[in-house]
């Protein structure tokens, strides 16, 4: 690892015990990290996002404000949490735009949430608890909880257990998961654990 000098973390930004943060990575102003979490190499954080504790982000990330993620949230190389649903540089009298002239949407990830590589989330969405978005999804709406999403624009293909592998249906309605045997059952498209 490089020396801390070469990460940049504001004054008013708070980062929890046990949290390790990478070189060349920003964590802006008023930024909330929890604990025991992992901010990989040239991440950037920004002001005021939210994340929970023992989570991971991976290398160059782009969590832009007002995201959050809540605890055990895993955020793959290269993903981008994106804010402004109609961006443009300069406003119509062709003068640069301020933060005045936009309102920032944002991002939120629920608990046990897995973004994979290169995943682009287009805000305002929300990813449920223990879903998973497949390496370079584009996600345009709002995930299920423990759905497995992918694809530009990413749709349902399945479901996901807490473990992260993708659930065998047993009959109508009733999932089971191979690795830990937790059964899930769906109901009114929504899917809940046994």
């Amino acid at each position: 690892m490089e020396s801390v000098s070469s990460i940049e973390v504001s004054k008013s930004a708070n980062i929890g015990v046990g949290t390790k943060v990478w070189h060349n990575s920003k964590i802006c102003d008023e930024a909330e990290i929890g604990m025991n979490s992992i901010i990989g190499r040239a991440v950037y954080i920004g002001p005021g996002v939210e994340i929970g504790n023992n989570c991971k982000i991976q290398n160059s990330a782009l969590i832009y404000e007002p995201a959050k993620l809540g605890d055990g949230v895993f955020i793959g190389p290269g993903v981008v949490l994106t804010n402004d649903l109609n961006p443009r540089a300069i406003t119509s009298n062709l003068n640069l735009k301020t933060p005045s002239d936009w309102t920032k949407q944002g991002v939120t990830i629920l608990d046990g949430a897995s973004l994979g590589a290169g995943t682009i989330c287009v805000a305002p969405v929300t990813i449920g608890k223990w879903a998973m978005v497949g390496a370079g999804s584009v996600v345009l709406k709002d995930v299920k909880d423990f759905a497995l999403v992918v694809g530009n624009p990413a749709v349902q293909i399945g479901w996901v257990g807490r473990e992260g592998f993708k659930l065998i249906e047993e009959n109508e309605n009733q999932f089971l998961c191979k690795k830990s045997g937790e059964r899930y059952f769906l109901h009114d498209g929504v899917l809940t654990i046994e």
